[in-house]
């Protein structure tokens, strides 16, 4: 259908979208044009930005820019707007319309501050403000609008709701087979009967999201479901490669990302949350690896650490050619191979919460030095690990001024300066200053072991792969999925497509953990 001069429903699909199939999630901080980039080179044909804060895109020109950070090969692209005002909304859209060929707005997001800022799926019982901002979107753009939605409980409740955002203008839905109270430890399988159910009762392309670990997921879903499309999340993030149906070593989709990052420039969060990705199984086994990640401080020091994961996976690779048992366990390849992360089911992850919780140990308020009585837990706790922790914030620390000008200098800078006399030292003499968190002299010395260390890893991966199909990629596991009754609560094991961010910090002894991220 036609909407005036603007191309809409199954004409803009076929047309702009290119009868798009296998489609890559909305991301936050995890689907920016390095890693689309990636993804559309094995197989996806169309990419979302990351969930954009339509307030915070009105008012800050560099978080727009860099949201809208893209180049010609990176179309079809959607944008995604998380908003809860209908005006705050369409500027935001009329901003970005000229930079993409959609725009969406984020219904499906379960995550807390999601709660807190009042959007994404805590929206979905204000159908009458919903419809405000979708018809007038579908008014005013150039472009189509489309939404990502969750379901209800209620499957006629669901098919009312998909309804009720057709008929107010929104040309594709894009349906999350989960309730927004299915999150983290509590996610559980998404129920396809739902999506088939929007499927049957819609007349725009409707694409399905949820369960998909392989590429047979994929097949499996558009056969089950008839939706015009699959899209995946965290699939993706495990392996870049799902939809071409094949799963490669971990350090290749690493090397080919930071390649990638280096011709388009990303937080370097980012790239720190994509290698706890790529590589979640192997940190497990190499954990100085995890911390080289999790503490790096340039892009050439997380490209140190991918190599020093590719010497290890190269040694047990050319291990594994003659002593296979010593890598059995339960995953369906080696941990060197790019493969889903299995999810504990809801059942298991009450169980190990209940393990860890047994083994903390409790805080003895009953014995405590009398200068903390009278002190919250929080600052019991600060006072037990620093003890020379001082609340009292009347008593201001003096600083002493700078060797050479009259700025407070640097409690821990190496030489006595203040920030911007250290940066044009260590820029002239090449130096480093922990205290200011510069490195020059070391990001010489990372690259120069990069670039040695790349040339004996390469020689070793000739010799290893020589005529093997190895590097080529091992052909898609069966699913997980395949064999099991998809019903929402199901025990069974499962793989997420809840977005959410992982982050990796380093705490008192640099012990890095993964979160994620919501992902809309």
């Amino acid at each position: 259908m036609m909407m005036g001069d603007k191309i809409a429903g199954y004409e803009f699909w076929r047309t702009t979208l290119n009868s798009a199939k296998y489609v890559v999630a909305p991301m936050v901080d995890q689907s920016e044009l390095a890693w689309r980039m990636l993804s559309r080179r094995y197989g996806a044909q169309l990419c979302y930005t990351p969930m954009l804060h339509a307030s915070v895109f009105n008012r800050d020109q560099h978080y727009r820019t860099e949201a809208l950070q893209s180049c010609p090969e990176d179309r079809p692209l959607i944008v995604q707007f998380c908003a809860n005002d209908p005006e705050t909304f369409l500027k935001a859209a009329l901003l970005a319309e000229n930079h993409c060929d959609a725009i969406d707005l984020n219904l499906g997001c379960p995550q807390v501050i999601a709660k807190r800022g009042h959007y994404g799926a805590f929206l979905q019982d204000e159908w009458e403000l919903l419809e405000k901002m979708v018809k007038l979107c579908h008014e005013r753009l150039k472009v189509p609008i489309t939404c990502k939605v969750r379901v209800f409980e209620s499957i006629d409740k669901t098919v009312k709701y998909a309804q009720m955002l057709e008929k107010a203008g929104c040309q594709i839905l894009t349906v999350h087979g989960r309730t927004k109270e299915q999150k983290g430890a509590k996610t559980g399988l998404a129920n396809w009967k739902y999506i088939k159910a929007i499927r049957d009762n819609v007349k725009v392309p409707v694409i399905s999201n949820g369960n998909i670990q392989y590429l047979s997921d994929v097949t499996r879903c558009l056969e089950e479901t008839g939706v015009d499309g699959v899209m995946t999340a965290e699939g993706n993030l495990h392996n870049p490669a799902l939809f071409h149906g094949i799963d490669p070593p971990i350090w290749k989709m690493a090397e080919e990302y930071l390649e990638l990052v280096d011709k388009y420039p990303c937080p370097l969060s980012y790239v720190r949350g994509h290698l706890f990705k790529l590589f979640h199984h192997g940190l497990v086994i190499h954990s100085d690896i995890r911390m080289m990640v999790g503490t790096g401080k340039s892009l050439d020091s997380l490209k140190l650490a991918v190599l020093g994961m590719k010497e290890r996976c190269l040694k047990d690779m050319e291990k594994f050619q003659t002593c296979p048992e010593m890598f059995e366990s339960k995953l369906p390849h080696p941990y060197w191979i790019c493969q889903p992360y299995v999810r504990p089911s809801p059942e298991e992850a009450e169980e190990n919460q209940k393990k860890r919780e047994a083994t903390k140990r409790p805080l003895d308020l009953q014995n405590i030095p009398s200068d903390m009585v009278g002190m919250s837990k929080n600052k019991i706790k600060k006072r037990i690990k620093n003890p020379h922790k001082c609340f009292d914030g009347s008593k201001k620390s003096h600083y002493e001024k700078c060797d050479s000008c009259l700025n407070p200098r640097g409690k821990k800078c190496a030489f006595g300066l203040c920030k911007k006399c250290c940066k044009n030292k260590t820029k002239v003499e090449t130096l480093d200053c922990v205290g200011h968190g510069i490195f020059l002299k070391s990001k010489i010395e990372i690259k120069e072991q990069c670039d040695t260390k790349r040339k004996e890893l390469d020689l070793l991966e000739h010799r290893l792969t020589a005529g093997s199909t190895s590097n080529e990629g091992h052909q898609n596991a069966q699913s997980h999925f395949e064999g099991h009754e998809n019903k929402t609560g199901d025990s069974d094991n499962f793989a997420s497509e809840d977005t959410e961010k992982e982050t990796a910090s380093a705490c008192s002894s640099k012990e890095t953990a993964e979160c994620s991220t919501a992902i809309t």
